[in-house]
């Protein structure tokens, strides 16, 4: 599908889980999208390969992927950020504390997975902020934490100077919609 549907309000307002799409079908209809921003075919498979290891941590695997998506494109050379503590946030899933490999492409399982974990594990931390549960509400709550530091369940699109439709447009994602 194309196009984003805009979601704001409380968790209750987003899609539920069962309007998720399958890992399978979000990737494909992102690998043309990973594969212009310089990614080799193989970097693009061992982000399969990072994401299904990495959810074993106890994070949908659909949630992780789109992160990627959101922060990076799936770019596994993206730029380190500065985030508003003035902390660097690297790697596929832009978070503190991350790896980055900015402007290298054709990187090992090892390294790919690296990024990955530790956006992840940064997710996870955020989820067990949100009752640490398997649910949309927590998973969108957690979204939120982790764009903007912290959340207003009230409003999930309360980005608190952080991107404010951060949470909507994963849901999109999770939905397989693209946002062109």
């Amino acid at each position: 599908m194309v196009g984003f549907t805009s979601y704001h309000g409380p968790s209750s307002n987003f899609p539920p889980k069962n309007q998720w799409k399958s890992l399978e079908e979000i990737f494909n209809i992102n690998k043309a999208e990973m594969g212009q921003t310089g990614n080799t075919s193989e970097d693009i498979g061992r982000i399969w390969n990072a994401v299904k290891e990495c959810a074993k941590l106890g994070v949908d695997e659909r949630v992780i992927f789109c992160i990627i998506m959101q922060e990076s494109t799936g770019n596994v050379g993206v730029r380190t950020t500065i985030n508003a503590d003035g902390h660097g946030t690297a790697g596929l899933m832009q978070c503190d504390g991350s790896p980055g490999f900015p402007g290298k492409h054709g990187l090992s399982q090892a390294n790919i997975t690296s990024m990955v974990r530790a956006g992840t594990n940064h997710f996870k931390a955020n989820m067990k902020e949100h009752g640490n549960t398997d649910t949309a509400d927590c998973i969108y709550k957690a979204l939120r934490s982790y764009n903007s530091g912290s959340c207003s369940s009230n409003n999930l699109s309360d980005g608190r100077g952080a991107t404010p439709a951060y949470v909507s447009d994963i849901a999109n994602r999770l939905c397989a919609r693209r946002p062109y």
